[in-house]
């Protein structure tokens, strides 16, 4: 069964999390799962937070991809780089604790990490990724 965005179990008003975005002051999007991204400049890197996320039960999966090419300003000057992606699926009252966990790890000064909402999905995948990430 496919949830619809209106769905009370893809986006609701109580206890998700509030992803602020460009459209203006107090417009936000409540989303009760997310799609959390990350990149780092080694497959090893990639790899090993992907592990260490699932394993703490902050997110019930990740992929790695790449390599992919990056362009990007640091410090005044355009840069390019060879960087791996890590994508996770979680709930959205996990984010904290996964973007602290991102910070605390990841070797970057600055590491990009990007949450976006999961508006609908198939019941069975969303009841797994809760399932997954309740601590045990």
């Amino acid at each position: 069964m496919a949830l619809q965005p209106d769905d009370d179990r893809a986006a609701d008003g109580a206890g998700n999390a509030r992803l602020g975005h460009d459209a203006g002051p107090g417009s936000a999007v409540a989303a009760r799962f997310l799609h959390v991204q990350t990149t780092t400049d080694s497959r090893a890197e990639a790899m090993e937070l992907a592990h260490d996320a699932v394993q703490a039960r902050l997110a019930a999966c990740a992929q790695v991809a790449g390599p992919m090419a990056s362009t990007f300003w640091w410090e005044d000057s355009i840069e390019r780089a060879e960087e791996w992606l890590v994508m996770l699926k979680l709930p959205a009252d996990r984010y904290g604790e996964l973007a602290d966990f991102l910070i605390e790890r990841h070797s970057y000064d600055e590491p990009e990490i990007i949450a976006t909402p999961i508006v609908a999905g198939s019941a069975g995948y969303l009841d797994w990724i809760t399932e997954e990430t309740r601590p045990r």
